[in-house]
Parts: structure tokens; sequence; C-alpha cells
């Protein structure tokens, strides 16, 4: 069989039981965090592979070294302790971290992801210990094949690709995105199954245009201004390149690049390297999927709703598709979606007599749907348009205040308001705030998780509207159904998949608790695989023919689990192959 990585591989013994044939023994081994198992090494492992007086003599179980992990979590101060403290951990032993994950998911999202990671991402370069993923430079682009040779996995499914141009809504902040593509597939890994020896978090350093970050003396990242035009397509042509020699089987999921940027590279190279862009898609899917779940707890359909998206970045781009492509699938036509989704920018609502970025044009309202309004801006949009839905994607925090929250609630009983941004200091309203001012009547989800609210006897949950719910199942999907493109029709299905599964375990709520982020990602995945295989851009031959029943017994099979594997030594010490 085909190499996993130059330092092991997945073999069967004589029993058909999975065991990890190693290359590399002593010291070394207990510095490579996919094999390391520290104190779980057994004594006949130890005297195997070299281990003997390299660790204390007492032998732990996986579950012991959790509760031990834990305990240390719990001793670290604030988040962005906590952070660095698993970062160090996934460092060390790959499987302990996401074993601890797996059990403590809901407490750990928000330290590993939004909102703790926006910090770790300002600190990277300082907080910056061991090496991990891959970084590609302006210095060095011309050999980015020869520069992936040296990435030890052989055999990589799953890239997370960021140019940190505009991580959450914090900016562009040079080398320190490779923190959120190494967050974004720990996710992967305990939510989607993808195993980690599988994934690669990527930094493409095209410099930063902030000087700040350039004069720092700690700063890790190029210093040099951002490339633009010509010379940041050739860089990126040639990481795409390079990527499909390397790892041709490999999906590339493109993270926090800048509005404009976003958009070009994901209708660049979608149709050239199966990819597609969380920031873009993964926020239309899980917004539409939170909306979707809201109006069946209003007893109304999309279709009877009036939503203005404040924000017309990427993620509000996205939404407003996303929107009104559920809106089409319940019937209603273009004029009719003119007078139903409005998105506002800055300077207020998108109309066609502005003069716009290309890629908010298909966003703009036609100015003969504004003929006689008072404004446009977003209190004027809401009682002119007659609002119902209030989703918020603008990066600024405060923005949903009293009055326009009560204007939503003047158009219908039960609001919908969706203060969605990243990371807590940048949402658009409070959650208590929101239910205060509408007397509770308001369905509220956010982006970062809030706890629940208390009003007038009454708790309200606070959905939390996170991609984690969507790319993970829709990337691993990818990914095991051999995805030659990941259309728009499976991005679409996630949306609907996660809102069946809420909807089907969770009725009372928008969006599931994120302790049942697993469950949810096997459910996006069966139906998104599924649509790879109806749309005919499944090449996994495995795939084909097989029911719903086939597909999820398959998906099962595959889904990585944190489970540590016996070892043998490659020269053949061990259980026979037979």
């Amino acid at each position: 069989m085909a190499h996993i990585s130059r330092y092991y591989d997945v073999q069967r013994d004589s029993a058909g039981h999975r065991v990890l044939e190693v290359r590399v023994t002593g010291f070394p081994l207990l510095h490579l965090p996919l094999l390391n198992k520290s104190t779980a090494f057994t004594e006949e492992e130890r005297r195997l592979l070299g281990l003997e007086g390299l660790l204390p003599p007492g032998v732990s179980t996986l579950e012991e070294q959790k509760e031990r992990a834990y305990l240390r979590f719990r001793q670290q101060g604030a988040p962005l302790e906590k952070h660095a403290y698993l970062r160090n951990l996934q460092d060390y032993n790959e499987v302990l971290f996401f074993a601890l994950l797996e059990d403590h998911v809901e407490e750990m999202l928000p330290i590993i992801y939004t909102p703790t990671v926006g910090e770790a991402v300002q600190q990277f370069s300082r907080l910056y210990r061991y090496p991990r993923g891959f970084a590609i430079s302006t210095a060095h682009v011309d050999r980015a094949r020869e520069l992936l040779e040296n990435v030890h996995q052989q055999d990589v499914r799953m890239i997370v690709a960021t140019d940190s141009s505009a991580i959450l809504g914090i900016g562009d902040q040079g080398f320190g995105g490779m923190a959120i593509s190494i967050g974004k597939l720990s996710l992967y890994t305990v939510a989607g199954g993808v195993g980690p020896d599988k994934t690669l978090p990527v930094e493409l350093d095209v410099g930063t245009s902030r000087q700040d970050l350039i004069e720092d003396p700690l700063y890790l990242g190029a210093r040099h201004a951002r490339l633009t035009g010509e010379a940041y397509d050739a860089f990126i042509d040639a990481f795409v390149r390079a990527v499909q020699d390397r790892y041709p089987k490999a999906i590339i999921q493109w993270e926090d690049f800048s509005k404009d940027t976003a958009f070009r590279v994901l209708e660049r190279y979608r149709k050239v390297v199966p990819s597609f862009n969380d920031d873009i898609q993964g926020t239309g899917a899980v917004t539409l999927a939170g909306v979707l779940r809201a109006c069946a707890l209003k007893g109304e359909r999309l279709r009877d709703q009036v939503v203005a998206i404040h924000g017309a970045g990427a993620g509000g781009a996205g939404v407003a598709a996303a929107i009104r492509e559920g809106m089409r699938r319940e019937g209603l036509t273009e004029d009719e979606l003119a007078r139903r989704v409005f998105v506002l920018d800055s300077r207020g609502l998108l109309t066609d007599d502005r003069h716009l970025e290309d890629y908010k044009q298909p966003l703009a309202t036609p100015q003969a749907v504004t003929a006689g309004w008072s404004g446009t801006d977003l209190l004027s949009v809401v009682r002119e348009g007659g609002v119902t839905v209030l989703l918020g994607l603008s990066g600024q925090g405060g923005i949903f205040n009293e009055p326009i929250v009560r204007a939503v609630q003047a158009n219908t009983a039960r609001p919908i308001v969706f203060p969605l941004s990243n990371p807590t200091a940048n949402t658009e309203a409070l959650p208590e705030d929101v239910l205060r001012w509408t007397d509770g009547a308001a369905l509220v989800a956010t982006g970062s998780p809030f706890a629940p609210v208390e009003l007038n006897g009454q708790t309200h949950a606070i959905g939390q509207g996170n991609n984690a719910f969507i790319f993970p199942g829709l990337g691993f999907a990818a990914v095991l159904t051999r995805a030659h493109e990941i259309t728009d029709g499976m991005v679409a299905e996630a949306a609907y998949a996660l809102a069946d599964f809420t909807a089907r375990e969770y009725p009372e709520r928008t969006y599931p608790p994120t302790r049942a982020l697993r469950d949810a990602s096997r459910a996006v995945a069966l139906r998104v695989a599924r649509q790879a295989l109806e749309e005919g851009v499944a090449q996994e031959e495995k795939v084909q023919g097989l029911d719903d029943n086939g597909l999820a017994a398959f998906i099962e099979r595959r889904f990585w689990l944190p489970k540590y594997l016996p070892y043998r030594t490659a020269q053949g010490a061990g259980p026979d192959l037979g």
C-alpha cells in the first residue's frame, strides 16, 4: 500500500486488526504528535520501540490521560491561556488532544475556535511554539511543489488555506491567520471525522498591509506589503498547481480572504480543484439553516419573510445568496425576491443606482422598489421594507439598537434577530438586550456562544449559528465521495440537512447545542454525499449505487476516532500480516 506518512503506515495484523507500523523509534518518536502515546505506551511497546527509560514507569490508559489533561486545562486562567494549553497538547499528543476535545467539545469549542481564536490569531507570532502546517511565502513560491515535499503526510485530503487578509472581524492579521487554519482543521477531525494525518493547515503568506506588523521585531511573516493583481494571482496559481501534483485527492477550503478576493479566488479555482469558501458558502448555509428553523418555530415559511442583511462582505453576500435560493425553492420569482431580501453595507442599502463592486451588484435592490422611501439606512429599510428577519454580518458591535429591533417587531409578532458577527465584541446586539426589547418574543441566534437568557421566568436558549455545523460534514462528504467539484447544490443540501437534524433532535431550537456537533456533521455528510452522487460529481467507486443506509455505514466506517492503536516496527516486529 502507499505510505500514509514518511514515519508510519496503518496496516492490518493477521487477525485483521489495525496496527501502526512505525519507521521511527526512541526519543524522536516521542516528539511526533501523531505517533506519541506518551505514558500510554505499553511495556512491550516501550521495549520494542526503544522507549524504556524515557518515560515514567507507570502505564496510563487513555481515560487516565484525559483526566490528567482536563485537570490541567481547568487550572488555566484566561481563555487565551486555555487555548495555548490545548494547542500545546495537540503538538504533543494528537490522539489525546482529540479524545479530550471529543469529551468536552461544548466547553472547548469557544476556546479552540471562535471567539478565542481571534485573540490567538492576533498573538500568533508571540505565542509561537511548535511548527504545524505548511507556510508558503513570496520568498519561495516559485518552489512551492518542492517545499510541499517537505510535508511528511503522503495522502492529505483536506486543506484549509488562508491569506489572512480578513480574519473574522479583525481584518488583516498577516501570518497570524495560520491559527485559523489549524483551528478549523481541528474541527474537521473532532466533528467531521477526517483523520488528523489527512489534514494540512496552510498559510499563504503574500505579505501584510499593516505596517505595525512589518515593524514588529517578533513578527514571523514576510515583511512587505501584500501582493495584489497579477502577482497575487500567480502566487495562488503556483500553490494550486503544487497541491494538485502533490495531493491530487485533496479538497481546499479557502478561509478568511478579503471580500473582493474571496469571490475571485472561489470562482477562479472551484472547477480547477474541488474547493469552497467557508466565509461565503459555509456562512450562507448555516444562516439559512437557522432562519428555516426560526420560521418553523413561528409556524411560517421562509417565503413569508422580509430579510435585511446588515453587512455586505463575503459572509453577508453568501447569506443573501443562500436566503434567495431558499426562497426560490419555495416558489418566489425574481421580482418578489427584490422586495424580500435587502442587503446593506456601511453606506446603507445596496441599490442598483449606486456604484458597487462587482460582487455586490447581484445583491442590489432595484431603485424602483425604494421609490418613495424616507431613506435607505437600516432603520428606514426595516420600516419601509417591512423587515421581519434581521441578520447581522457587519462586524459592527451594537449596531442593532433598541429602535431598530423594535421596528422589526412592529412588522411581526416574533421577530427573527441573528447578530452573527464574531468575535463577541463585534456582535451587533447582545441576546439579552434583544429579548428584553421585545419582551421575550424575538427568536435570537448569534455567531459567538452566549449563555441562556432568563427573562420573565422563562429561559431562552441562544442558538449559535456556527459554521462548524456545516463545513466539517460538507468537507468530509467531499473527501469520502472524492467529489471533483463542490457544487452549489451540495452546499445548499448541507443547510437543509442541518435544519432537518435540528428539527428532529432539538425541535424547540434554531440550532443544536454544540455538544451535538459530531452527530450534526454526520447528518450533513450523509445528505451532501447523496447530493454529490445525484449530481454526478462523486468519483469514489465504493459509494456508487449505495442506498442511504449503505452510505451512512460507509461514512461511519471511515469516521476517524481518537483511539490508540498497537504499534510494531517497520522491520516486521509484531504480528505477521499473513
